[in-house]
């Protein structure tokens, strides 16, 4: 099993090259950041976390510009988004930025992915909330297409252009591995048709079970399943290893440089 952080980066928080480089140091294999390209002032969608959106969700760093910050001092960290919000991205440009940091990684890209949650925020860059689903089954399929051809083209109903030139393409192939975030049946769904794992957060052990049997029916017994927001403890891991999680991502509260590398302190003692 391995292991990794799941974190916001801001502008209040450690710097980016100062947490790859202490991640690396202490033994973790990953570095997965969340994104959120802005938080409109409305707030009508509700956090679905309960009460007051975290102050973390104004000031996150774009998740490409810190992972590649990150990989200038690191040579083994993986460097994931969990996840990207795709649903509200442009599909060649994202192509580009991931080709790019998995190429000047030397291959260290994990994909993570997701519809999100916030409809204002989706609005603002023209996405509607209620076909967003449908649009990214069709990025992820235009993505792939992109970095496994030289001359790509997609035309569905969400996603549609002529043959293009993009380089680079990236250093994994056939493409970095694609994760799928969310716990709908939706989601399980889309890891068959289109992803290479799934990414779970806050569930439970035995349902993370039934979610691994359900995909080896699916004929996906390969899928790996990385959990995000696990306790730090070995009952907790000793109960997702059993249930067939491949990795694990720790919380990591964004706190100054001191303040986050003690909790990376605490966090590597329970490491097995």
């Amino acid at each position: 099993m391995k292991f990794g952080v799941l974190t916001f980066v801001t502008d209040e928080g450690i710097a980016p090259a100062a947490l790859g480089r202490a991640l690396e140091e202490r033994g973790f294999d990953s570095l997965f950041l969340a994104e959120h390209s802005h938080i409109p002032t409305s707030r009508e969608t509700p956090y679905p976390g309960g009460g007051e959106l975290p102050r973390i969700y104004y000031r996150t760093l774009d998740p490409f510009v810190v992972l590649s910050a990150a990989a200038t001092v690191t040579t083994r960290l993986r460097l994931g988004t969990g996840i990207a919000l795709l649903a509200q991205r442009d599909t060649i440009h994202t192509a580009n930025e991931v080709a790019s940091l998995d190429f000047m990684s030397g291959g260290r890209v994990d994909f993570g992915v997701g519809v999100g949650w916030n409809r204002e925020e989706m609005r603002n860059h023209g996405t509607d909330p209620t076909t967003r689903g449908a649009l990214m089954d069709e990025q992820l399929q235009a993505l792939k297409e992109i970095w496994t051809k030289d001359e790509a083209e997609f035309h569905g109903k969400h996603v549609d252009f002529d043959p293009i030139n993009l380089w680079p393409k990236p250093a994994q192939r056939p493409h970095p591995p694609i994760y799928i975030g969310g716990g709908s049946p939706a989601a399980l769904k889309r890891v068959v048709e289109h992803g290479d794992g799934w990414m779970p957060v806050f569930t439970p052990a035995e349902e993370i079970r039934k979610a691994r049997t359900w995909l080896t029916e699916q004929g996906r017994p390969d899928a790996t399943i990385i959990a995000s927001g696990v306790e730090p403890n070995a009952e907790a891991i000793e109960a997702n290893r059993e249930a067939g999680v491949d990795q694990i991502l720790f919380n990591l509260p964004t706190v100054p440089e001191a303040e986050s590398l003690k909790h990376l302190d605490e966090l590597a003692s329970v490491l097995p």
